[in-house]
């Protein structure tokens, strides 16, 4: 399967906070062998927030969608995914369970009378009001949900509290996933070469090993070394060796001066 993260909120493009969810997702999945196919970022704009929910429950794709699902009038994930969907929201019953005991934690800590029925509880209630046929996701930094529709998963953009349930979602419903074997990257560091000029040996490459993909990054202002281009192959580890091998012996047919070999 594939897996993809929309990260949602005007703060994240404003630059008012710098965002952390997006290196986290790469770690989490790296960590389970399993890459990461495509991100977006989205500001608290309901027409686009909808638009990229409804293309994410139509791909088949795996995806986290982290921030705007809250209680206020910045927050409209919930609503958009509904809409998206085509369903009404509704208060899920674990959720609104799982919102009345963390009042009820709350009132105990604070020492006072615990009110259900007091006009800002009730309003807390909306943060489990979910797409009508939602799953929950459990929190356990404070017990206010999450929750999934399909192959679509929905956390908050509190890391503390996103990045165990993301942890979680992997590990209970996507374990058949988790590939033993890391992806590889072997790449070589190319001083005086042009990137149209190794273009062809690129493609040759591409189409000779089966499920190996050549990348090439060049830069022009390296600290270490200046004008280069980072040239490289990554895939499972068998094929990848086996496609590096055939890449440094093309490169060096091609006359080019090579620098470091890189291993990931």
């Amino acid at each position: 399967m594939n897996f993809g993260v929309i990260i949602i909120g005007d703060e994240i493009l404003s630059g008012k906070r710098e965002d952390k969810h997006l290196p986290k997702v790469i770690a989490l999945l790296n960590e389970r062998g399993i890459p990461l196919s495509w991100a977006r970022y989205v500001g608290d704009d309901p027409e686009r927030i909808t638009a990229h929910l409804r293309e994410a429950f139509a791909s088949g794709d795996v995806v986290f969608s982290c921030g705007g699902i809250g209680a206020t009038p910045d927050d409209h994930t919930r609503q958009c995914a509904a809409r998206a969907l085509g369903v009404p929201l509704a208060l899920h019953p674990q959720a609104r369970e799982l919102i009345l005991e963390r009042m009820r934690d709350v009132a105990a800590e604070q020492g006072v009378p615990f009110e259900p029925e007091r006009a800002d509880n009730l309003h807390r209630l909306n943060m489990g009001m979910f797409p009508a046929g939602a799953q929950i996701i459990p929190n356990p930094y404070n017990k206010i949900p999450g929750f999934s529709v399909g192959h679509v998963h929905f956390v908050p953009g509190f890391p503390v509290m996103a990045w165990p349930m993301l942890q979680s979602v992997l590990d209970e419903r996507y374990a058949g996933e988790h590939r033993a074997e890391r992806p590889r990257e072997q790449s070589v560091i190319v001083f005086g070469a042009m990137e149209s000029t190794l273009t062809p040996l690129m493609e040759a490459i591409e189409a000779r090993f089966d499920g190996v993909k050549v990348f090439s990054l060049p830069s022009v202002d390296h600290p270490q070394w200046g004008r280069h281009i980072e040239l490289g192959v990554k895939g499972a580890a068998g094929p990848v060796a086996e496609a590096f091998a055939e890449l440094l012996a093309g490169l060096r047919g091609h006359g080019a001066q090579l620098g470091p070999e890189l291993v990931r």
